[in-house]
């Protein structure tokens, strides 16, 4: 398929940026028949005594949505007087303890955690931060902002200002106030001017205009920047990330390119990272533990096929070669397996 095709299919495509509906295609649902006594039970017999069996642990925490491990957390403090995350923690290590207790934390708080590891410390991990924000609907970001302010006391935009500068910063806190515009009408002649602002602000120009990129894409609907990248494509013959590719570097680049990977589709945008995180030698587990818990309610069946497509094998099988243990069962658990 042509990068025409792509763009003009792309028009009417769903997003998961502005999904309001909720877990469509996710690969975790609600288990049907729930019973949350049995589940708490079932966990504390699993931790009790020498040894922990991990398999009870991976059964009940991947196969149950976010909102029942939350009605789970609640019934085990009831019950035994301690909380299931002190627990897991106690009995299990590593990536595979990450994984669990990122499991078991409420969806926002756990955007708001990796937020926090991602600007604690010295040095500021951009690259979580960019795929948190650019990837994250407006709601969402309110939910984490929420958390972050529950969670530290401080609001989230003020912490943020002091960890990030430059275009980048400016960028990224645009998208950390999570206002971007979500009408759902494309208003084709603004497209057009955007378009052309777009091109006459880098590829037209000596250096380039950062501001107006930031600007726009920061801003504007999601399918508004769509119908903007085939207007870009028609003044300029190339697309607008390899615009942004050739005109930018660094950590701004990352983050504008990463905005319009996400507006075009955001479940190709994690797949990438997911292979990045297994590639090469080594693997990142703590990005595999982030993409695969927080998208597994949201897009990861999408994902999964976008994985299948860029790369001819399937996430699964992938997991299946790189992540061993409790942990890459548990992982290859709620991805669950191709049809």
């Amino acid at each position: 398929m042509s990068g025409w095709e792509e763009l003009e299919m792309l028009l009417d495509s769903p997003s998961s940026l502005t999904v309001t509906s909720s877990n469509v295609r996710g690969t975790v649902k609600d288990k049907p028949n729930f019973k949350v006594d049995e589940d708490v039970s079932a966990l504390k017999k699993a931790m009790e005594g020498i040894g922990t069996t991990e398999k009870t642990l991976i059964e009940v925490l991947t196969q149950r949505s976010n909102a029942q491990r939350q009605l789970i957390v609640k019934a085990y403090e009831k019950k035994n007087g301690r909380k299931l995350v002190d627990d897991l923690e106690g009995d299990t290590h590593g990536d595979f303890e990450d994984l669990l207790v990122a499991l078991v934390t409420p969806t926002a708080v756990y955007d708001c955690q990796e937020v926090i590891k991602a600007i604690k410390g010295a040095g500021t991990t951009e690259c979580t931060l960019t795929e948190i924000f650019a990837s994250r609907s407006n709601k969402q970001i309110k939910a984490l902002s929420e958390a972050y302010l529950a969670e530290t006391g401080k609001a989230l935009i003020h912490d943020l200002k002091s960890e990030v500068s430059g275009e980048y910063g400016k960028a990224l806190l645009i998208l950390a106030e999570g206002k971007r515009d979500e009408s759902t009408n494309v208003d084709a002649a603004k497209a057009k001017a955007d378009a052309k602002a777009l091109y006459e602000a880098g590829e037209k120009k000596w250096g380039t205009d950062e501001d107006k990129f930031i600007d726009i894409l920061c801003h504007r609907s999601v399918p508004q920047l769509r119908q903007t990248l085939v207007e870009y494509k028609n003044i300029s013959k190339k697309t607008l990330q390899e615009s942004i590719e050739s005109e930018m570097s660094g950590n701004i680049e990352a983050l504008l390119v990463a905005v319009v990977k996400c507006v075009k589709t955001v479940p190709l945008y994690m797949a990438e990272i997911l292979f990045k995180s297994m590639k090469g030698a080594g693997t990142t587990e703590s990005t595999l533990t982030r993409i695969i818990v927080s998208r597994s309610e949201v897009d990861l069946m999408d994902i999964r096929a976008q994985y299948k497509k860029l790369f001819g094998v399937t996430l699964y099988s992938q997991l299946e070669s790189e992540v061993s243990g409790s942990y890459g069962d548990a992982l290859k658990h709620l991805c669950g397996q191709d049809e």
